[in-house]
């Protein structure tokens, strides 16, 4: 048995705008898949195809071997009979049911008592315990989330589908419920597939990742390989990477010797092909290191001559613009600012070892 979710199919818009999902799969309990990419690029309409709320024109969809949709057998369940939890984008909650009767909205054909024990179990778990009789417009945006959770877990789905569950929120709320959601979602036992287009969601929450664009999936595996080691350039500008710049391979061995403007770098890139001498060299922020004093020498680690420019705040980091032969970006911890004494002008040494330098194909000028 091939546990997990297995779809591959097409869905078309009176527009004209096409989704077309090859080989969409999860395997594994407990893990969370996010759907990343930019608004527009067809996630919340994936979920709703995986929901039973969409239909598409063609293809199939399974989930542990049991098919939910398949046109050429011509067989569609309904969402009723999917077994699947859905949480949409602001939570949808009835307005005029008490959050105890939101949860047991799909668990009418339980018997009494089991439908009690299992409304008490989710306001025990999801620390609701009191706001029973509170109607939705009485709780706050992260109560709401947990109700919304609780009413989509309650008859204990099979996967759990979740577009955008902190989008409605406040940044300081958002920031709170991030490991909240992370250690909720793990403790239902329960795959799910989350949609976000925030990095920061993505990091905190997914297992693996599944990125899209334009109704394709462009790249797909854990999250940190896919943010730091993009696929193409389309996908190195949805996962944001911070410094993508052109280059010319100059020399091939145990590192690949990468020639930008006038300055030399050093990547570990088994994966780029021998045939392939035009890249584009991308850093992540977080994997530059900055030094004050002489400079480092090692085989595996660069080290640049720099000057500071501009010093941003972004998030709960500190953004340093850098210009050492090229444009070159660091993310620093606010302390480790200070404890430098960075100021713009100033002299530093940016340090990235080779490992943390990916090349992309680039197709010759």
């Amino acid at each position: 048995m091939n546990a997990g979710l297995d779809a591959n199919f097409v869905k078309r818009f009176g527009s004209g705008f096409e989704i077309q999902i090859d080989s969409l799969q999860t395997r594994g309990e407990a893990n969370v898949t996010v759907l990343f990419g930019p608004s527009g690029a067809g996630k919340t309409t994936v979920l709703r195809c995986l929901a039973g709320l969409e239909r598409p024109e063609k293809g199939r969809i399974s989930f542990n071997d049991r098919v939910l949709s398949d046109t050429a057998a011509k067989l569609f369940l309904p969402a009723c009979k999917r077994r699947i939890g859905f949480v949409p984008q602001q939570y949808a909650l009835f307005p005029h049911l008490s959050v105890e009767q939101n949860i047991s909205y799909g668990l009418k054909i339980l018997p009494s008592k089991e439908k009690s024990s299992r409304i008490k179990e989710m306001l025990k778990w999801l620390a609701l315990v009191g706001l029973e009789k509170r109607l939705p417009n009485e709780l706050s945006g992260g109560q709401q989330q947990r109700v919304a959770l609780g009413r989509a877990v309650a008859p204990r789905p099979q996967l759990l589908l979740l577009d955008e569950p902190l989008g409605a929120l406040d940044s300081p709320t958002r920031l709170r419920l991030r490991s909240e959601l992370r250690i909720l979602l793990k403790e239902t036992n329960t795959p799910a597939l989350l949609v976000t287009h925030d990095r920061t969601d993505a990091l905190a929450l997914g297992d693996n990742l599944v990125i899209m664009n334009s109704g394709r999936i462009a790249q797909h595996g854990r999250v940190m390989d896919v943010f730091s080691r993009p696929a193409n350039l389309a996908v190195a500008e949805i996962v944001a990477m911070e410094t993508v710049l052109p280059g010319r391979v100059l020399e091939r061995g145990e590192l690949v010797t990468v020639v930008i403007g006038k300055q030399v770098i050093r990547a570990l890139d088994k994966g780029l092909a021998a045939k392939v001498s035009d890249v584009f060299v991308c850093i992540r922020a977080e994997d530059v290191i900055l030094i004050k004093g002489d400079p480092v020498r090692g085989s595996a680690r660069n080290c640049l001559s720099a000057v500071v420019g501009i010093i941003a705040q972004e998030g709960q980091m500190m953004s340093i613009h850098l210009d050492c032969g090229f444009g070159l970006r660091a993310f620093l911890t606010r302390q480790a600012c200070e404890e430098l004494t960075l100021r713009t002008g100033d002299h530093v040494q940016a340090l990235i070892k080779a490992p943390h330098v990916h090349l992309i194909p680039r197709l010759p000028e």
